[in-house]
């Protein structure tokens, strides 16, 4: 079995649980992704936690949430 890659995603834009099951849903759609725990802040900068069979591609993640209507963090 392979090992779970983990990785955490500051995404600016959320305001509610719409939002956070927007962002799920999008992350969900990317190759080899297991599970994904957001955690809102709204306002501020909210965390995605993605669980995946393998690294994700960096130009992938950002594509898909900016695709749902938001923006990765900086941070």
């Amino acid at each position: 079995m392979a090992e779970q890659q983990i990785s955490t995603h500051g995404i600016d834009g959320m305001t509610c649980a719409h939002c956070v099951m927007s962002i799920d849903e999008a992350l969900r759609g990317l190759p080899g992704v297991t599970d994904v725990q957001v955690d809102l802040v709204a306002g501020g900068t909210s965390t995605a936690t993605v669980t995946s069979t393998a690294p994700l591609d960096a130009a992938a993640v950002d594509a898909v949430v900016e695709d749902a209507g938001y923006s990765l963090s900086e941070r």
